[in-house]
């Protein structure tokens, strides 16, 4: 009996000492925003957005006015006339449409632009996390800004200035927070 509690209590420790990996993490949401270039890339993103949806609610205007006209005027008009006027109207709303998912769309010029601008500069922080993973021997990082998140976590496994530090950004060019 003394030598099955023996064993039973070194398998516990042996498998507790086994899972006893180090782990670390990471916020990300913080990093970004620490890295001038990721800013840049933002900003970029964000003109390029409003000067697109400015295009398209004048275009919506155009159609809007369009439609006012035809409204005023098709007493007017004959059945043809109305026909191609409403033909017109409707032509034009999908040419909205079309440039609108053309921008915006989920294989839209945006997406084209933030993979162009963005996805690089996250690929680097990715390598950049793995190799501090890697020098300080952890087996898991968490990022906190994702979708996993931390109930508790001690400020000591915060790797985020180091991975800011090992990319070059450490608090001295740091412009704000």
């Amino acid at each position: 009996m003394k030598k099955i509690i023996l064993s039973l209590c070194s398998v516990l420790v042996i498998s507790s000492v086994a899972f006893a990996q180090k782990t670390g993490f990471v916020d990300t949401e913080y990093i970004l925003s620490n890295i001038p270039e990721y800013k840049a890339a933002q900003a970029e993103m964000d003109k390029i957005s409003v000067d697109w949806q400015k295009e398209i609610e004048a275009k919506y205007s155009e159609i809007d006015k369009l439609y006012k006209i035809y409204q005023a005027e098709s007493v007017l008009l004959t059945d043809d006339m109305r026909k191609k006027r409403e033909n017109e109207i409707i032509n034009k709303e999908k040419e909205v449409k079309d440039l609108q998912k053309q921008r915006f769309g989920v294989d839209g010029e945006l997406f084209s632009k933030r993979m162009e601008l963005v996805k690089p500069i996250q690929d680097k922080v990715y390598n950049a996390v793995k190799q501090v993973a890697e020098r300080g021997g952890l087996a898991f990082i968490f990022d906190k800004a994702g979708q996993v998140s931390l109930l508790y976590s001690n400020s000591k496994y915060d790797k985020s200035e180091d991975v800011l530090n090992f990319l070059g950004y450490n608090k001295s060019n740091k412009s704000n927070k």
